[in-house]
């Protein structure tokens, strides 16, 4: 199939897709089902990554007044024929193998099970995230912002998955982006402690996608293929302090914004940058991660630009509460609007 052909393909299956549907005003553009949870016999513990994480998030949230339940979006989940604008036939295929599974999510024993029942137990959480994250960039564009509660799964490229990222979920919000929103410019601010080598290796050749990448190089992935397709490399190596990130991370912004202009930012926004991350190695505050995400709005909202949060990496259990936390305070700062005054009831 020539490349012409491809992207014909791939534009069809893109407006095709049932992932993209009208919002109503009285939704709040935070984007999470409850179908995000993995919850798998308990084996789900074998890996430090909190599997329920996200419904925690927004049960602070709700708890906090920032939103209410009704306000939700629940996304659709993302099929074969959704899936397949990225992924190969082949690579998709090789999920069906439960060892191959067990590999990508690192957690041993789901090569035991049956893939229908690894199916449903895993790949179908990770499947309606990926729905939120490409849902979340119409919403953005519509909103000026959109927040999925779930996905950032930035190790996974078209053809590999990894590190507990089974599906290329940014490379995909941002296809269905350039077509369905006829947007051509999108910058990748990935600010999760490790390499965004998914996206990078799916947009090395692509001008369309300018990719600030700021992650600590002595812990995984190691993909120096990769890191040669970032735009702008920023290294904090372990041990790094709150006021040195963010000093790192102002000057980044700083030359990003005179570097290039996008119709649209997707914020990779993990939190195991924490301090206490067990992979992260690096020693940033739950304040530091709140000054970093308001920076980052604020760079967004100052040059009027649409913007995509994804939750990504965190592996300590008090994640959740340092997300929904991070969220209070775009609200509070109104670079978010959710329609309430959080903190009242």
């Amino acid at each position: 199939m020539s490349s012409n052909d491809a992207e014909t393909v791939r534009r069809d299956r893109i407006l095709s897709s049932k992932l993209y549907f009208d919002v109503p005003s009285s939704k709040v553009p935070v984007i999470y089902s409850s179908s995000y949870n993995i919850s798998f016999l308990g084996i789900e513990k074998l890996h430090p990554f909190d599997s329920k994480k996200w419904g925690r998030v927004c049960q602070f949230l709700v708890a906090a007044g920032v939103i209410r339940k009704d306000q939700i979006i629940e996304p659709l989940e993302a099929k074969m024929n959704d899936l397949l604008v990225v992924h190969t036939e082949s690579y998709l295929n090789s999920l069906k193998n439960s060892l191959n599974v067990a590999k990508i999510i690192e957690v041993p024993p789901v090569a035991l099970f049956p893939h229908c029942i690894v199916k449903e137990k895993v790949e179908r959480p990770f499947r309606n995230q990926v729905g939120g994250s490409i849902l979340a960039a119409k919403v953005a564009k519509g909103r000026g912002w959109a927040i999925n509660v779930g996905g950032g799964f930035h190790h996974c490229s078209a053809e590999q998955g990894g590190g507990f990222c089974m599906y290329a979920d940014i490379t995909l919000c941002i296809h269905y982006a350039f077509v369905q929103l006829n947007i051509s410019s999108v910058m990748i601010i990935d600010l999760d402690a490790h390499q965004g080598n998914g996206h990078e290796k799916d947009f090395s050749h692509d001008s369309r996608v300018y990719i600030l990448d700021m992650f600590n190089p002595e812990i995984y992935p190691f993909d120096y293929e990769a890191r040669r397709c970032i735009n702008q490399k920023v290294e904090v190596v372990s041990g790094t302090t709150t006021s040195e990130y963010l000093k790192k991370l102002e000057e980044a912004l700083e030359v990003a914004s005179t570097s290039y202009d996008p119709e649209l930012i997707v914020y990779n926004a993990g939190t195991d940058i924490l301090d206490g991350d067990p992979l992260g190695l690096l020693k940033i505050s739950a304040d530091g991660i709140a000054r970093r995400d308001e920076k980052v709005f604020r760079f967004a909202r100052a040059r009027r630009i649409p913007i995509v949060m994804l939750t990504s990496g965190g592996y300590m259990k008090s994640s959740a509460k340092v997300i929904a936390d991070s969220i209070e305070n775009l609200s509070k700062q109104n670079l978010i609007d959710t329609g309430s005054t959080p903190g009242r009831m």
